[in-house]
């Protein structure tokens, strides 16, 4: 990638006029960076959203195109705060913020429960009112689920909860926004190698008596092909939906998990 402009602050760089724009949230995370740098080589402009500025920072320096807005989406004051960072045409909205692990269901902390709903689905909304103004026929509403969503573990409370309403929510934007063209779509990608994961084997290792690794080689086991999903194939799947002839897909999650799903529907 090219190199951003010496000496000037990443988020006062304008966004070109002539380019569509794409919103990352989570854009630090294990997913975020793959996709923003894939959002960059599909020819858009992007508006990389976090919380923490230092590390937003450090990845715009290095990606010309790139804009940083360091806000909380997991508050109302996220609205304004990116609707006043979009200088153009949105093409995309990017959404695949982390959330706590809370546990199994039976003991998972509820203020951590409510936390991880309150960002996915909440986030996903205020992200959506911040730029639907700016989002026209053929743009895209694209959330980063998980198969936990769908296939529910002990383990995992909080992304299961918080992924089987997100699908909900992005269902219910493709019918309203679906009249002006703009398609809203889940992928949910199985188990990936980060430090979130890790948690979830540590916690489940802990109930089991074994160790960690062993849990890993256990998860990885789960999948039909033996591997885990990679964050490169996450950004392969997003760049995917911006292709026009993904308008057929709206309301519906595009499965990355690697072959773990077994059950119909």
């Amino acid at each position: 990638m090219a190199q951003g402009t010496s000496g000037r602050s990443p988020d006062s760089r304008g966004l070109s006029s002539c380019r569509s724009i794409a919103i990352v949230i989570g854009a630090t995370g294990a997913f975020g960076q793959f996709i923003c740098k894939k959002m960059l080589d599909c020819g858009l402009d992007v508006i990389a959203v976090g919380r923490n500025r230092a590390p937003l920072e450090r990845m715009a320096e290095n990606l010309q195109g790139m804009h940083i807005c360091c806000t909380d989406i997991s508050s109302d004051d996220a609205i304004e705060e990116i609707s006043s960072s979009i200088t153009g045409n949105v093409k995309a909205i990017v959404h695949g913020p982390g959330v706590g692990v809370a546990g199994g269901i039976l003991d998972a902390d509820i203020t951590v429960l409510n936390e991880a709903v309150n960002i996915k689905v909440g986030g996903l909304l205020r992200v959506v009112r911040a730029a639907e103004q700016h989002m026209t026929r053929g743009s895209r509403i694209i959330a980063i689920g998980g198969h936990y969503g769908f296939e529910p573990t002990a383990y995992a409370a909080s992304a299961g909860v918080a992924n089987a309403a997100l699908v909900n929510a992005t269902r219910q934007l493709s019918l309203g926004l679906g009249p002006r063209g703009i398609t809203a779509h889940v992928i949910a990608p199985g188990p990936a190698i980060t430090d979130r994961l890790r948690k979830v084997a540590t916690t489940r290792a802990e109930r089991e008596g074994i160790s960690t690794e062993d849990v890993l080689k256990q998860m990885q086991a789960e999948s039909s092909i033996g591997a885990f999903t990679t964050p490169e194939q996450v950004a392969w799947a997003v760049s995917m939906l911006l292709d026009d002839h993904a308008d057929a897909m709206t309301g519906s999650t595009m499965m990355l998990d690697s072959g773990r799903r077994r059950g119909l529907p």
